[in-house]
């Protein structure tokens, strides 16, 4: 977790209140509003937003702190709606979607400027785009951007691959099912040459790391051959025989024993039959020998890319050694045959040879003497982004993603200007330097201070924009921040905020305490890479061993989450769910009240534990299982208040029902990430998500493909599957149940213990409008307003959702009249052209 610093600004607001908070909360309780309530005389919002920004570089952050402040100074092509965050227009006027859902134009509004004057063309959002992905910026957030075509590619450094006559590689030549990378035959917008690219049948890519591409073409006898040495390849075979013959190094000596008469032909003529000859017996000698042996490069003078390979060959080989040393103290120990088996299919032999390891070594060592292999980068320039004009973006995916559009508001997608960040380089964000594209413009960042925000008059939308400026406060502190809103010193404060302490008087105010369903879920991951909890049964045990009820109540502001994506949501989907879990349930002889007791049933839990090798037995009035190996396991969560009491409230549910005491490790938040994402941790660990998008996707998308974002190390190539049928459906409610079917197979495997919803859980001034507690608590800032009459402040913001708002109501009819009259038009035009 990051350091928690407190400006003057804050303290000095804190020290000025603290006394008032003694003694008021009594005294309070009998008045309408939660401590003074005065709306400001200028049209200023004061807002705590969280954590202190990591960037302010839309392309950077991942967190919420930092999206909130980056909304207000950017704009995308779309943005939030306020209430329901579903895209609506923004600089992109409209949009439309190819029929088989890969291709989408945006049609860019011809007003809109960045905040000095410049206009803002479809060549901006291909510059934002292009940067977002490159390699060195390393941006978190590129995974959002992967399903564009090539996108992946290119920020992974990928390689494509040339074959003798010099064509790509497809990939649909290389799946298991055809089709895969077929090109689709959809057109939308004029056809450039780009755009005839880009919807060629998908190349084919693969890693550049040498060590990793040598590994993955091991056991591929389709890719294989393509990494042969040909006879094309040897730039002169007589030179190239005379230097192993010159040698007395391993690998020379060992090619003068493996190679015989092929280097006696090739070391006067070397004809073309002769070349062959030599190199189907390098082929050969490169396919059954180790050329990395310390026999074999000992006083050889190698290249520092070459002495990595081999040091990655040893490491691995070491992992694998340690790992079955690991698996064989398992084996002896495990209590049945079944057991046993699993143990030892998971030992890895040693590597011995690499073929592709073998052959870059052969090419380092003998400079000079091959040609190099037609590997060639992925680069920006191929991706599907592509600027028909300057007021015509197109965008070009690798398969369907129904989700995408609504990807786009997000802050990664916003538009940065081209000539300001290459200018400052990495102080390009800085005040004094930045040039922005959103309602307001920066004005002054002290950073773990405040930062300000003024309206931009120069913005295409500064008409609707009601602010003059918004102060950001950064503050984590959660008693600091509600006695800082209770001296009306700030109006707002982002999501979970009010302690637990404070949470049920908080609740009494009804025009204020915004408590809606969020996008978001609360959940501990299983380690299934290492055991105990890479069994099943293990998994499954603890998942039915806590009442997730008794959790919610103990917690106060959340509910209890049985299935993974949030319900009360998505309601097309719980539709689809609902449907999908019943005939699941039916095919798989599940009876409603087994599925029912998933949510917790303390005695199939000790039942599934003993079948997994660790019987439980009473003890007492409790229970214990003497044989399970708790020095095995662990709940590693980062350091928080909260976080601690639900690993306490777990560790007493597993010793209560299971007799089990488990461990608890708390690391800080920077410590704790990576040792999650590397799945470097014993049993359980605390994980949440919040939503990207509004659809369920965005929560079944970390465990598709592997490596994936899930941190279990769970990977199903079943599950997979049905993520890509999903998407290639075009039929969204059909679409949603292929979905619930995949979301029913993660449960059953298992690899999460689904925990809590969280609610929004927050507070704002009711003379503050237009701020709603919308699922992901991101707000459009352009909508909010300061009302300084009484009479038309928010009251029982319970019903905030659905009370309508004539001012921002207009303003979102406003905006998306634009998207309405270009799809009517679209249909009178369909119409037209089926009658004639």
């Amino acid at each position: 977790m990051a350091r928690i610093r407190f400006s003057q600004t804050l303290l000095s607001f804190a020290i000025v209140v603290l006394s008032l908070i003694v003694n008021s909360c009594t005294s309070s309780a009998n008045n309408r509003f939660f401590g003074k309530t005065e709306a400001p005389k200028e049209n200023v919002l004061k807002y705590i937003s969280g954590s202190e920004p990591e960037s302010l570089d839309p392309q950077v952050p991942t967190g919420q702190p930092e999206a909130r402040v980056l909304m207000a100074i950017y704009d995308g092509l779309l943005e939030y709606h306020p209430k329901t965050m579903e895209p609506i227009p923004a600089i992109a006027e409209s949009w439309e979607v190819s029929k088989d859902g890969t291709e989408y134009i945006f049609y860019l509004r011809k007003n809109a400027k960045f905040s000095n004057g410049e206009p803002i063309t479809a060549k901006d959002f291909v510059y934002t785009l292009r940067r977002a992905m490159s390699p060195e910026l390393a941006a978190q957030n590129a995974y959002l951007a992967y399903y564009i075509k090539y996108a992946e590619a290119y920020n992974g450094g990928k390689l494509f691959i040339k074959d003798e006559k010099g064509e790509f590689l497809l990939n649909k030549d290389f799946e298991a099912e055809s089709g895969g990378g077929e090109a689709s035959t959809s057109t939308l917008g004029v056809d450039t040459d780009f755009h005839k690219f880009i919807k060629s049948p998908e190349r084919l890519t693969v890693d550049s790391d040498s060590f990793t591409l040598a590994k993955s073409i091991e056991g591929d006898e389709k890719l294989r051959p393509y990494f042969k040495l040909k006879a094309s390849d040897l730039k002169d075979g007589k030179a190239f025989v005379g230097k192993i013959q010159a040698g007395t190094d391993g690998i020379s000596k060992l090619l003068q024993n493996k190679l015989g008469n092929a280097l006696s032909a090739c070391s006067t003529t070397c004809d073309d039959t002769a070349k062959q000859n030599l190199v189907d017996g390098l082929n050969k000698v490169l396919a059954e020998e180790s050329l990395n042996s310390e026999e074999n490069t000992t006083g050889l003078t190698l290249s520092e890319p070459a002495k990595k390979l081999i040091g990655k060959f040893t490491a691995e080989n070491k992992t694998r050694s340690e790992n079955n040393q690991k698996l064989d103290e398992e084996i002896a120990k495990a209590e049945t045959p079944e057991d046993k088996e699993t143990k030892t299919k998971k030992k890895k032999q040693p590597l011995t040879k690499l073929f592709y390891t073998n052959r870059v070594l052969l090419e380092d060592y003998y400079q000079d003497s091959f040609e190099k292999m037609s590997l060639a980068p992925a680069k920006a320039e191929d991706m599907g982004i592509e600027a028909i004009d300057d007021y015509t973006l197109r965008i070009t995916l690798y398969q369907p993603a129904p989700f995408f559009i609504g990807l786009i508001p997000h802050q990664f997608f916003r538009v940065v200007h081209q000539n300001t960040v290459e200018k400052f380089t990495k102080d390009w964000t800085k005040p004094a330097n930045i040039v922005t594209s959103g309602s307001f413009k920066l004005i002054e960042h002290k950073p773990y201070d405040r930062i300000i925000v003024e309206k931009d008059p120069q913005n295409w939308d500064a008409a609707n924009t009601k602010l003059e400026r918004i102060e950001f406060y950064p503050s984590e502190e959660a008693t600091t921040m509600m006695n800082l809103y209770k001296s009306n010193n700030v109006y707002a404060v982002y999501n979970h905020t009010p302690p637990a302490a404070w949470n049920e008087y908080i609740k009494q105010f009804k025009d204020e305490y915004l408590n809606l369903p969020e996008v978001a879920n609360e959940y501990y991951t299983f380690n299934v890479k290492k055991a105990p909890t890479d069994n099943p049964k293990v998994r499954q045990a603890f998942a039915l061993a806590v009442d997730r009820e008794a959790l919610s109540k103990f917690r106060k502001t959340t509910k209890p989450l049985f299935n993974f994506v949030p319900e009360g949501i998505l309601s097309k989907y719980d539709e689809a769910r609902n449907k999908v879990f019943a005939e699941e349930l039916k095919a798989n002889k599940i009876s409603a009240e087994d599925w029912g007791k998933r949510m917790f049933d303390g005695e199939q839990a000790r039942r599934l534990l003993g079948e997994a090798g660790y019987p439980v037995v009473k003890n007492g009035n409790g229970w214990s299982c003497p044989t399970f190996p708790v020095d095995k396991i662990s709940v590693t969560y980062n350091t928080a208040e909260s976080n601690k009491s639900v690993a306490e409230f777990m560790q007493a549910q597993w010793k209560q029902n299971l007799g089990i005491t488990v461990p608890l490790k708390n690391m800080e938040w920077k410590t704790f990430l990576p040792v999650r994402k590397a799945v470097d941790y014993l049993g359980m660990a605390r994980a949440g998500w919040v939503g990207d998008y509004m659809d369920p996707y965005t929560f079944l998308n970390l465990f598709y493909r592997d490596p994936n974002d899930s941190s279990t190390g769970w990977h199903d190539a079943k599950f997979d599957k049905m993520l890509d049928d999903a998407n290639k459906e075009i039929d969204p409610q059909k679409r949603f149940e292929i979905l619930a079917k995949a979301e029913f197979y993660l449960l059953q495997n298992q690899p999460i213990v689904p925990l809590q919803t969280q609610a929004t859980n927050w507070i704002k001034k009711p003379f503050v409008k237009g701020l709603y507690p919308n699922p992901g608590t991101l707000h459009a800032w352009k909508f909010i307003y300061i009302e300084r009459d009484q009479n038309k402040w928010d009251t029982n913001v319970d019903n905030i959702m659905t009370t309508p708002d004539a001012v921002i109501d207009e303003q979102i009819n406003q905006l998306e009249s634009t998207q309405k009259t270009f799809e009517a038009k679209k249909q009178e035009a369909a119409k037209t052209a089926k009658v004639e």
